[in-house]
């Protein structure tokens, strides 16, 4: 390696969260340490007693610093207990690169994270792995993918590998990624949304595949648990959305049954789409504030979103009065009110569900 290279290297700072290692964790630290990484923080998260030679081992290492929780906290706490103490004694570094003690990431793939990230730019990196490799158990290929797709669908966040611990992070970043509550595995997930909210791109450095099936290291991934824990976080941006979209839908529903009900009479002929245009008036205001607020949690344009979103709603307004229009022509009996917005409720249902990927896309775009 020329000393150009050790010298950027030397202003990148490796974090590796542990829990309850085996005696691999030294050779990675050592093998890091031989390519000219200087600057090494391993956080013991709540290991036994019997692991306490291992660390003072590790901690023996040249540029390699323990820091340790008395009890277990989780992935996502170990990794900020290192940013916060990054932050106080590494003023003069670049960033970080966080990585996984099980030798799953190989010392050339985190010098290549590294040499990313010492590179100017605004991105975060992020090693990703190929899981259509052989040697990929097709669960957790399977469980990448899945989580893949959801990211992609409701935040947009264009990735191969979200689930990855190899990432680089800059400095001027850590403290948008400190806000995070998320303690565990789905500290990561989370960290990926909160910075696609700021606007922030991610940059992609293809790492080797490693599953090794004879591993001594034992995995401390809860599947259950923490399955779950991810699963919420990814779906989070739908759940508010559904929240958002039930409430104001029932809000929609309720002006319409009024409006048609009591001033139907008066509209004649155009009772359905006048009905339909106020009782949406007001229901898309609501909309549009709680989804820019609490949902797509947008701080730009305020008039350019605004118009876009009225757009949207305009012709969602249309398509909901001409589709319920149609439908009460194929329904030869009395058209009340009370059907009328039965009728209403399903078309809504329909429409609502593609207004998500408009709004993701377009009205509330990055």
């Amino acid at each position: 390696m020329t000393g150009d290279n050790m010298s950027r290297l030397s202003k990148i700072t490796i974090i590796i969260p542990v829990l309850n290692p085996s005696d691999r964790l030294f050779n990675v630290v050592g093998e890091l340490v031989e390519v000219g990484f200087s600057d090494i923080i391993v956080v013991n998260d709540g290991s036994g007693a019997a692991y306490i030679k291992t660390f003072e081992d590790v901690g023996n290492l040249p540029g390699c610093t323990v820091l340790a929780h008395e009890k277990n906290k989780g992935k996502g706490a170990a990794l900020k207990t290192a940013f916060c103490f990054f932050l106080e004694n590494r003023t003069d570094n670049i960033g970080v690169v966080t990585m996984d003690s099980d030798g799953q990431h190989r010392t050339a793939d985190v010098v290549k994270c590294a040499e990313a990230l010492a590179e100017p730019g605004d991105t975060i990196i992020m090693g990703v792995r190929d899981f259509n490799k052989p040697n990929v158990p097709r669960r957790n290929a399977f469980g990448n993918r899945l989580t893949a797709h959801a990211f992609r669908l409701f935040f947009g966040i264009m990735l191969k590998d979200t689930q990855t611990g190899l990432r680089g992070i800059r400095k001027e970043h850590l403290p948008l990624v400190l806000k995070i509550n998320n303690n565990r595995f789905d500290y990561e997930s989370a960290m990926l949304i909160e910075a696609e909210k700021e606007g922030l791109r991610f940059h992609e450095v293809e790492i080797e595949t490693v599953y090794e099936k004879d591993s001594k290291d034992p995995s401390h991934y809860r599947p259950f648990a923490d399955s779950l824990l991810i699963l919420l976080v990814v779906s989070s941006r739908l759940v508010k959305y559904a929240l958002s979209g039930i409430s104001t839908f029932f809000l929609d529903i309720g002006l319409f049954w009024v409006i048609i009900r009591f001033f139907g009479s008066f509209f004649g002929a155009w009772a359905i789409l006048l009905s339909t245009f106020f009782a949406r008036v007001f229901s898309a205001y609501t909309n549009f504030y709680i989804n820019r607020r609490f949902v797509f949690t947008s701080n730009k344009s305020l008039g350019l979103q605004t118009f876009r979103y009225f757009i949207l709603a305009s012709v969602q307004m249309c398509v909901s009065a001409g589709l319920l229009w149609l439908l009460s022509l194929l329904i030869k009996e009395n058209h009340s009110a009370g059907l009328l917005t039965f009728l209403k409720a399903i078309v809504d249902t329909v429409i609502v569900s593609f207004s998500f990927i408009i709004q993701r896309k377009w009205v509330f775009r990055k």
